[in-house]
């Protein structure tokens, strides 16, 4: 029996990691629509392989960045600060064509949905203010909660401390950093069954309907989503490298945006990022900082949900928007996204924020985040995989322009 599951399995075995996924996917979405029941019934497959990501992310970023900074040698390029630039830009950029497409395609909503929990931001300072007292948290306590700026913090203290250690003391934190990501790597081969569960308890629960009634707010987050993956993001990488920038764009997309569209968590995406980071062979003393830094403050996702949803509820209530406004929000949405990992409740909770710019109140502006719950099915998915796979794109295209630089 044994040895003829293993016939039929190995030709299946011998696909890539993507089409993998993409059969699971297909099988997914076919068991959902025969048989919801059973769709229902494999949710644990989805559960745990999010749960072992997420288990596995905050220790291997604690190491990897540990050891990354312990074994740099003096005089090794880095280029963390070159990352940093183009993670502002595509957040201001995205923010930006929101803004434009929610004036060439404004939306109006209907105001009938019943109020949500949550206690939204009163404004940047107090997330700026939460990012920073994140980042003195105790760092026991950032591994057990998944607090990755904490855990960066801690982990580029101990590496700058590790530099003088003795040759023995590194090698064995750098063989430590190869064990977890070891464990990753086998964390990931289960991706397929992973996101077969996922995919199909997601379409048994939620179904596509409940999407209708919000169909045109949807197609436009989604619209700006797809324009700043395929259209804004390579125009920024190619201004970088200097060369066609699709093939390292689709690249991160099938290796990055894929798990990230069905797990809906950055933090999840962390290990699956680093592996392909390793795969386009970038400078690790790069992306084992950027990477994990690019869960936290880079997202172009959430800015484009922040300005959409804002500019609809200003829509609906017939307020007037002029350019300046609308500049404003863009810089208001880039620097909340920035801040979005600390809250709960993601991007959605952010938008009081927002709408307070055009004097709309707390109790309307909850209103329309409890629409934006409705189409997070797809909302979320989509923001979280432009966001995840932009961390590798702006990784690598700022690796290969330096590189570009010094050759």
């Amino acid at each position: 029996m044994i040895a003829t599951v293993q016939n039929l399995s190995r030709p299946l075995l011998r696909l890539g990691l993507i089409p993998q996924i993409a059969i699971g996917i297909a099988c997914g979405i076919l068991l959902a629509s025969v048989s919801p029941e059973a769709a229902q019934s494999v949710s644990l497959l989805g559960q745990l392989f999010i749960s072992a990501l997420k288990a596995v992310a905050p220790i291997l970023v604690f190491v990897l960045v540990a050891a990354a900074i312990a074994g740099h040698r003096q005089g090794q390029p880095t280029h963390i600060r070159s990352v940093l630039i183009l993670y502002l830009i595509g957040t201001l950029t995205a923010a930006l064509v929101a803004v434009v497409a929610s004036f060439v395609f404004p939306t109006t909503l209907t105001l009938d949905v019943p109020e949500v929990s949550g206690n939204p931001p009163g404004g940047i300072v107090e997330i700026l203010r939460n990012l920073l007292l994140n980042a003195v948290t105790n760092p026991v306590t950032a591994l057990m909660e998944g607090n990755f700026i904490a855990i960066l913090v801690w982990a580029i203290g101990l590496g700058i401390m590790l530099r003088q250690a003795e040759e023995s003391t590194r090698t064995m934190l750098s063989d430590l950093s190869e064990a977890v990501s070891n464990i990753v790597r086998i964390v990931i081969r289960f991706a397929p069954l992973g996101i077969f569960g996922l995919v199909a308890t997601t379409l048994a629960e939620s179904g596509m309907g409940a999407l209708l009634d919000y169909g045109h707010l949807l197609m436009v987050i989604v619209g700006c989503m797809l324009f700043v993956a395929l259209v804004t993001n390579p125009l920024i990488v190619y201004w970088q490298t200097r060369r066609n920038p699709y093939p390292l764009v689709f690249t991160c997309l099938r290796g990055s945006a894929i798990t990230a569209f069905f797990t809906r968590s950055s933090a999840a995406n962390i290990p699956v990022n680093l592996e392909l980071c390793k795969r386009l062979k970038l400078h690790a003393d790069t992306y084992a900082i950027s990477i994990p830094l690019g869960a936290t403050i880079n997202m172009s996702g959430a800015a484009i949900t922040i300005s959409v949803i804002t500019l609809a509820a200003a829509h609906t209530l017939g307020i007037g928007v002029d350019f300046p406004t609308a500049l404003l929000l863009c810089i208001v949405s880039a620097l909340a996204a920035c801040g979005v990992s600390g809250v709960a409740g993601g991007s959605l909770l952010l938008i009081p924020m927002a709408a307070s710019l055009f004097g709309i109140s707390t109790d309307v502006a909850m209103q329309v985040v409890a629409i934006g719950f409705v189409i997070s099915v797809v909302q979320d998915a989509t923001e979280t995989a432009l966001n995840s796979s932009t961390d590798v794109l702006f990784t690598a295209a700022a690796c290969q322009n330096d590189e570009r630089r010094q050759t």
